[in-house]
């Protein structure tokens, strides 16, 4: 393995990881509507927690999904 190959493989695991947290942060502000928990009713807090719910099994189930496709 050569150095190219190694700075590939190091870059691919630090963009994966930024990729996933820019996902989860936009998952998270799409799911609160830009506003924080202590600006919302009690209402909005729980469709906040259903939308990160269904956010949560929407991406095991393209894990999954993904996994399965490989066999």
């Amino acid at each position: 393995m050569n150095a190219d190959q190694i700075v590939n493989m190091i870059l691919r695991l630090v963009m994966r990881r930024v990729v996933n947290k820019g996902v989860d942060a936009g998952i998270r502000y799409a799911s609160t509507g830009g506003k924080s928990p202590d600006e919302m009713s009690p209402q909005e807090r729980r469709q906040m927690r259903a939308a990160r719910r269904q956010a949560k099994q929407a991406k095991q189930a393209a894990r999954l999904a993904r996994r399965a496709g490989r066999l």
